[in-house]
C-alpha cells in the first residue's frame, strides 16, 4: 500500500495523515490482560485529536516472545496472522515501542514475504504518530506531579523514539519533569529475559529503580507498559518506593486533573 511521505523534523521519513483517516488500534497482549485502560486511554486521545479509531477484534499477538526465544516457525504463523488481520488498514498505531519495533523493525527477519513487511511498516507507536505525522505535541493535559520518564531499548534503539515523548511529557500543565540519571540504560525486563534470566534482570531493575528515586519524581511515565511493569514489581516490593507510581504516557496525555 503505497503512501505519500514527508520529512519528519529529524530522522526518517512518515506518510502524510489525511484528516479523517481511520486508525486501526494495535494492542500488546499485556496490555490488553493487565493494562486496559493503557489501550482506553490510547482511543481516547485519538479520538480527541478528531482521529477515527476501530479495532480489528481478530488480532492477537506480534510474535514477539516467539521470536526473542528463537522460535522462528511459530513466530511466523502468528506474524503472518497479524499482517492478514491488520492489511486493510493504511495506519496501525500502538500504544508499545516494543512491540511497534518488532512489527516495522522484525516482521522481516521472520518473513521477507512483501505483504508482511508492508504491514510491519505501517505500525507506529502512539508518541511517534502524534508527533511526527500528526505533528501535534501538547494535548492539552494536566498533570500536577513531578514526572520522570524511562524509555524502553526497542523504542530507543531499533524506533529511535526518544524526542517524541519527551515534547509531549514538556507540554502538560502544571508537569515537573525530573530528568532520569542513565536514562539510556536498559530496566532489566526484556521479555522473556526476565524469566530466563531472573537475577540478572532484578539487578537491573533494582538499578532503574535507584535511578528513579534518584530523580526525585513520584511518578515514572513510560511509552512501553511491559518495562513499567517490571519496574512497578520492584517499586511496590520496598516500603521506601512503593508510593511512585507508573502511567503509560498515553494515560498522562489525557489527564485533566
Amino acid at each position: 500500500m503505497s503512501q505519500p511521505e514527508q520529512n519528519t523534523a529529524s530522522g526518517p521519513k512518515h506518510p502524510t495523515y489525511q484528516p479523517g483517516e481511520p486508525v486501526a488500534l494495535f494492542i500488546p497482549c499485556y496490555i490488553d490482560q493487565f493494562y486496559p485502560k493503557v489501550a482506553e486511554d490510547t482511543a481516547k486521545l485519538l479520538t480527541k485529536l478528531g482521529v477515527p479509531v476501530v479495532f480489528p477484534d481478530k488480532q492477537t499477538c506480534c510474535g514477539q516472545p516467539a521470536f526473542n526465544s528463537g522460535y522462528w516457525d511459530d513466530a511466523r504463523k502468528v506474524i503472518r496472522h497479524f499482517a492478514e488481520t491488520f492489511a486493510p488498514y493504511k495506519w496501525i498505531v500502538s500504544p508499545s515501542g516494543s512491540c511497534s519495533a518488532m512489527a516495522r523493525v522484525f516482521f522481516g527477519h521472520v518473513d521477507p514475504d512483501p505483504a508482511v513487511v508492508d504491514v510491519g511498516r505501517r505500525v507506529f507507536e502512539i508518541t511517534e504518530f502524534l508527533v511526527d505525522v500528526l505533528g501535534v505535541t501538547d494535548t492539552g493535559a494536566r498533570y500536577p506531579h513531578k514526572v520522570t520518564m524511562h524509555i524502553g531499548c526497542h523504542t530507543r534503539r531499533e524506533l529511535g523514539i526518544v524526542r517524541q515523548p519527551l515534547e509531549l511529557l514538556k507540554s502538560v500543565r502544571d508537569l515537573e519533569y525530573r530528568e532520569l540519571p542513565e536514562m539510556e540504560d536498559c530496566c532489566g525486563f526484556g521479555g522473556t529475559f526476565s524469566v530466563k534470566m531472573s537475577e540478572v534482570s532484578l539487578s537491573m531493575g533494582r538499578t532503574k529503580v535507584a535511578n528513579i528515586v534518584a530523580s526525585g519524581a513520584d511518578v515514572v511515565v513510560s511509552p512501553d507498559t511491559s518495562c513499567l511493569m517490571h519496574i512497578d514489581g520492584i517499586l511496590r516490593r520496598d516500603p521506601a518506593t512503593s508510593h511512585i507510581q507508573i502511567k503509560h504516557i498515553a494515560e498522562l496525555l489525557v489527564a485533566e486533573e
